[in-house]
């Protein structure tokens, strides 16, 4: 898959992330390449989630 489906897919789950959980901001959902751990570790602040909880929603997406 290339770049820019990735991004675009990305873009889809964000959307669909901030409408489930509306206190997410773009700047707890930024994804850099190499930087996942970083955006999960984010997330489990925000969210008072597990790793796999957040693995789990993702994907449900």
């Amino acid at each position: 898959m290339n770049t820019t489906a990735v991004k675009g897919n990305w873009n889809e789950q964000k959307g669909r992330l901030k409408q489930k959980f509306a206190m997410l901001t773009d700047n707890d959902l930024m994804f850099a390449e190499g930087k996942k751990e970083e955006m999960y570790g984010r997330l489990q602040v925000k969210l008072g989630k597990s790793k796999e909880e957040l693995q789990k929603i993702i994907a449900e997406l």
